[in-house]
């Protein structure tokens, strides 16, 4: 059935009267970037440099309270990117391939092809690990453009990320060493890279380098020479541009460094868990402790519990260098919007810009996403579009919104399916509000003490609803929002008050005070699963 869909949809979709050559059609520019959190200058950071990204917010609508649906790279970019949640898409890890699951899933850039767009990519767009060919060659009308060696201004970084002289002596001399040397190495790196197929190196690095000595700067003057080309063809164009920056390692030119003040940077106010919370519910860092530098500086070693107590010294590093490498995006940024406005077309240009999920420095004492806390799972998304003034939105909002979104701003029809809604009635009344609260979701293992033999397997999913004041998660044993709901399923719950506890210092689900607002959401969220089995 899933299959007759998708086909009919791009069928309706490919018939529909398209005109090559009209230019009215706005061109769209999808920014994405990695790993960015909403520390931007835009969003209320005083701190941060970030002019561009904040030049862009001034010509469209930043939403304020954005979510994502899983706070990890390869399930958040397949669901915006498909407008279909997790559940559906059946991407919940970095290791299944969106298209194993739904072989004729629309992507967002198939849609706009079948709206006679040109639709070209560089960067990271799609989790490559989640994808075929890295990139899902069928999403793009023009060949995924991939960085050459000969595109660096220093030559090609090591592990794709360092132009250090002693890593690059260190690899001419692993590319030295017998085959079977370097195959049993690989098959090491691929288990402990996020992006597969790197090892870990040091955690940050700062040289007086130009932009272009690393892949950020090398995309994005790829992607200024595509637009100008796609602005001279009689054909609206999807450009996509990711940037990887500030995904760890945290490389970034010395220049942006200099933007800071190692003793200025902030720490995170509250680093310990929740009262009344459960350890599984935190992350033990362990993304960031497999780079070096790191462990040295970690007061705790205790594998077993999600703690990492990194010294107030390599924090302050640690938050300098991930400033850096924003503001170093930031200047990317910059190059596309001055493309776009020396061609003349940056006001017939849909413009957006996300960070795929959050990120947490240090808070709850932990670095890195994959969690359901608001660290985590809270994510920039500011979208410029022609005719429409610019705004701040405090409406909930989440990365399912932008597929409806961009149909609605380009003219095109929205597909039925789709499980988010258009933003286009926030962004042309920001007094408005599309919906009630956010979802995310987020997979663990159960605890060993907790698992009974006749449950047999022992996964945990949570369920997050985050409404403008609280977040009541649902941690559900054995059981997706594809199934029907059953209560004998719920394991544990988590609820927070931002109105009082912004830093999540108290669980309070089981709290008497809050037994009706419990409740209430509970109500909320069993309709939310009882919603999906419908579908």
């Amino acid at each position: 059935m899933k299959k007759l869909i998708a086909t009919a949809l791009l069928g309706i979709l490919s018939f529909s009267p398209v005109i090559a050559q009209e230019k009215t059609k706005p061109n769209v520019l999808f920014i994405a970037v990695d790993d960015l959190k909403p520390l931007l200058g835009c969003y209320g950071n005083t701190l941060v440099k970030t002019p561009n990204i904040d030049r862009l917010a001034k010509m469209g609508t930043v939403f304020l309270n954005n979510y994502c649906q899983q706070a990890v790279c390869g399930p958040t970019r397949a669901s915006l990117l498909t407008g279909m949640r997790p559940d559906y898409t059946k991407v919940r890890d970095l290791k299944t391939k969106m298209r194993d699951m739904n072989p004729d899933i629309v992507t967002l850039p198939q849609y706009f092809m079948s709206q006679g767009y040109t639709t070209s990519g560089v960067g990271k767009i799609f989790h490559p690990s989640c994808v075929d060919k890295k990139v899902d060659p069928q999403s793009w009308s023009v060949p995924f453009f991939f960085a050459k060696d000969s595109d660096y201004a220093n030559g090609a970084p090591v592990q794709k990320h360092y132009q250090s002289p002693e890593l690059k002596a260190l690899q001419a001399t692993e590319d030295a060493a017998p085959k079977e040397d370097k195959d049993k190495k690989k098959s090491k790196k691929e288990d402990l890279d996020e992006d597969g197929g790197s090892s870990r190196g040091p955690a940050f690095e700062c040289l007086n380098l130009p932009d272009n000595a690393y892949e950020d700067g090398v995309s994005a003057l790829i992607a200024e020479k595509q637009i100008i080309k796609l602005s001279k063809e009689n054909k609206p164009f999807f450009m996509a541009v990711g940037f990887h920056k500030p995904h760890l390692p945290f490389v970034s030119p010395k220049k942006y460094w200099d933007l800071y003040n190692r003793e200025d940077m902030p720490i995170a106010e509250f680093q310990e868990q929740a009262a009344n919370g459960k350890d599984f519910e935190y992350q033990n860092s362990g993304e960031l402790s497999s780079y070096s530098g790191v462990k040295e500086f970690a007061k705790n070693t205790d594998k077993s519990v999600n703690k990492i107590g990194l010294t107030i010294e390599k924090q302050k590093e640690l938050v300098h260098a991930y400033y850096a490498a924003v503001s170093y995006t930031d200047a990317q940024v910059g190059i596309l919007l001055n493309t776009l406005e020396k061609l003349g077309t940056l006001n017939n240009t849909i413009i957006v810009l996300w960070g795929d999920h959050g990120w947490h420095l240090g808070d709850h004492d932990m670095w890195g996403k994959h969690t359901n806390f608001e660290q985590a799972t809270k994510a920039p998304l500011i979208i410029a579009a022609p005719g429409l003034k610019p705004g701040q939105s405090k409406s909930m909002t989440e990365f399912v919104d932008v597929f409806p979104t961009l149909c609605e701003l380009s003219g095109g029809k929205i597909p039925e399916n789709l499980e988010g809604k258009s933003l286009v009635p926030v962004m042309k009344n920001n007094k408005v509000s599309v919906k009630e609260y956010a979802m995310s979701q987020y997979p663990r293992k159960m605890p060993k003490a907790d698992i009974k033999k006749e449950e047999g397997k022992a996964k945990l999913m949570g369920y997050s609803m985050r409404t403008s004041q609280y977040r009541y998660t649902v941690w559900m044993k054995n059981f997706t929002s594809d199934q029907p709901y059953s209560a004998d399923k719920v394991y544990t719950l988590e609820l927070y008050d931002y109105n009082k506890d912004p830093l999540e210092k108290v669980n309070v689900a089981y709290e008497k005070n809050y037994a009706s607002v419990a409740a209430d959401l509970n109500k909320k969220m069993i309709e939310y699963f009882n919603s999906k089995v419908a579908k």
